[in-house]
């Protein structure tokens, strides 16, 4: 009787450290009051001598002390998502407020695909999942900003000026920020049937409204405004 008399009482030891690390914030819960309840019974049998009846009541008190504590993870991770979700959705918000649709539109796809990914994954209740998403959409917006679109159309001027040409206009900041891609300005249809001689790409006249096409779904509107301030093109908008 003195072996099964320390089993319980050890059963009983187990239970009353697990509930004291998880009854803080959510000591109410439905398995915390079973193993509390449990634990005084099978307290009150082993007083009694019924060793029997003390050790099944003490396991039963260690299984809901073992449901509570994986219910109080879980509200814990749930707590911790629910925060996390806030943030993303707020993000989201102020992305939409200025236009990061239109101005950064692979970074603004990626962070919705993975808002609906942690939505869904928070439907079905996993929340370490749908926080682990929910970090991706702030991620995603981390560079975001409120920006003036780059042009969509440039008017060439006099060589003297300014050297323009195909390779020198590709070349700048607001356009493509690289000389190499100035291949992309020539071979528009809506720029060759502006152009003198349209099988010749260096020769572009003075006044020429040229085309800037978005190579990367970057967003453009508007004529080239020397008065504006443009951020450079990025292929990651």
């Amino acid at each position: 009787m003195k072996l099964k008399s320390k089993k319980v009482l050890a059963a009983i030891s187990f239970f009353l450290a697990a509930a004291l690390g998880f009854s803080v914030s959510y000591k109410n819960n439905t398995y915390q009051k079973l193993a509390d309840e449990y634990t005084r019974k099978a307290e009150h049998a082993l007083d009694a001598g019924e060793y029997v009846r003390a050790e099944e009541y003490a396991a039963k008190a260690e299984e809901n002390a073992r449901l509570s504590e994986e219910f109080v993870k879980k509200m814990l991770a749930k707590a911790d998502c629910d925060a996390v979700m806030k943030q993303a959705a707020k993000r989201l918000e102020y992305a939409k407020s200025i236009n990061a649709e239109r101005n950064f539109p692979m970074a603004y796809s990626s962070a919705q695909k993975s808002y609906a990914s942690a939505q869904e994954s928070y439907s079905s209740e996993d929340y370490v999942t749908a926080t682990a998403f929910a970090k991706q959409v702030l991620d995603a917006l981390a560079g975001i900003k409120e920006i003036t679109p780059l042009p969509e159309y440039y008017v060439v001027r006099p060589w003297a000026q300014t050297k323009d040409c195909y390779w020198n206009i590709s070349g700048r900041p607001y356009v493509y920020d690289n000389p190499l891609l100035w291949e992309n300005l020539y071979q528009n249809e809506e720029n060759k049937k502006n152009m003198p001689r349209p099988g010749d790409p260096n020769l572009i006249l003075p006044g020429m409204k040229m085309k800037i096409p978005s190579i990367t779904g970057e967003y453009r509107e508007g004529v080239y405004n020397p008065s504006k301030k443009y951020d450079p093109y990025s292929a990651n908008r």
